[in-house]
């Protein structure tokens, strides 16, 4: 039986990757030693860290002058970094569509000024008017993709104040220009590689303003100076994401796993859409194509549903505790034979507990 991880993070990784990876981890390139075990500051692991991050660079077109950072702690760690190296004396703004934005500015609470404005209605998941003006604040804060609602906003928000993205669970999974951004960060256990690595793409005219209270290890001019090695990074998440970034190249780039992604999202929401068993409450313009959750007609039959899945090889599409229901994260490493298996199954349910 063919098992599919739906987790929302930490979640499936390429099977290409995980077979290249296995082969490798007793002997990375016949030193006798895993890639675990080597000095980070070795010629073979700096190759390592130095084609990670070209390889990124390639696939979201990255000018020179931003630096290309891996960070310490994931994407929380980056809630507290953000504040502490941009906000300085003025005020950020955060703009607010889900529980991950929410957190965000909850974090940066505890450095400085923060504004808030709330972009969901009851009349929808969004109303993107409520922007309001952007001008005059150290940063705008936002997340793209919120796994917890599967609430996108594809569009990138025009603001008149430096734009920080949290792309934690979108980020090589659509095409964007990066330069219209100050700071785009990402969590990797989601679209990358494993839990622990944080990816931070930052302006370098922004660097050197960090507070002077900011620990070193959230410093991002330290990490820039010091090539993400001030202390020990950690190694083979760092070794593993460069292997999907050769991935991602291999399958043709991000604008492949843009297509790619896209179908899957398509085939699922249809399916949806077209039963009266499950439903999608999420307006068509704000959907997710990473996070795809739903509900069923009864939800009596929530516990029963997982149970099953998980016997048919459908691994973690419980909802999160805050939001129920059901959550299907179909980011990059997952297959469209993934999504076929979930669409039969669920068919099958469907027909069993009608």
């Amino acid at each position: 039986m063919t098992v599919y991880n739906f987790c929302a993070g930490p979640a499936m990784l390429p099977a290409d990757v995980m077979r290249s990876a296995q082969q490798e981890f007793l002997n990375y390139q016949q030193l006798g030693v895993s890639v675990m075990e080597i000095s980070h500051r070795s010629a073979e692991y700096m190759a390592v860290a130095e084609e990670a991050e070209q390889n990124l660079r390639d696939l979201m077109v990255i000018p020179d002058e931003y630096a290309v950072l891996f960070m310490h702690g994931g994407a929380r760690g980056q809630f507290s970094a953000i504040p502490l190296n941009l906000l300085g004396q003025g005020e950020a703004l955060y703009l607010l569509n889900g529980q991950w934005s929410v957190a965000a500015a909850n974090e940066a609470d505890k450095f400085g000024a923060v504004v808030r404005r709330d972009l969901r209605t009851e009349q929808g998941p969004l109303d993107l008017s409520l922007i309001g003006d952007t001008a005059g604040f150290s940063y705008v804060h936002y997340c793209p993709n919120e796994t917890v609602d599967g609430v996108a906003m594809h569009d990138i928000p025009q603001v008149d104040s430096p734009l920080v993205a949290d792309m934690s669970s979108c980020i090589l999974g659509r095409e964007l220009d990066v330069s219209k951004f100050a700071l785009i960060y990402a969590g990797a256990q989601k679209n990358v590689g494993p839990a622990g690595l944080a990816i931070v793409i930052v302006r370098k005219d922004l660097l050197g303003q960090a507070d002077p209270k900011t620990p070193a290890i959230l410093d991002y001019a330290l990490a820039q100076k010091t090539d993400s090695m001030y202390n020990t990074p950690p190694t083979f998440a760092w070794y593993l994401s460069g292997e999907v970034f050769k991935w991602i190249k291999q399958q043709g780039g991000v604008a492949a796993m843009q297509q790619r992604n896209r179908t899957k999202a398509d085939a699922l929401y249809q399916f949806i859409d077209a039963s009266d068993f499950y439903r999608n409450e999420i307006a068509a313009d704000f959907r997710s194509e990473m996070n795809v959750t739903f509900q069923l007609h009864d939800d009596e039959l929530n516990k029963r549903f997982v149970r099953e899945a998980e016997a048919a090889g459908l691994k973690a599409l419980e909802g999160h505790r805050m939001v129920g229901g059901m959550r299907a994260s179909i980011y990059n490493a997952m297959p469209l034979e993934g999504i076929h298996a979930l669409i039969d199954f669920m068919e099958r349910f469907e027909k069993a507990h009608r």
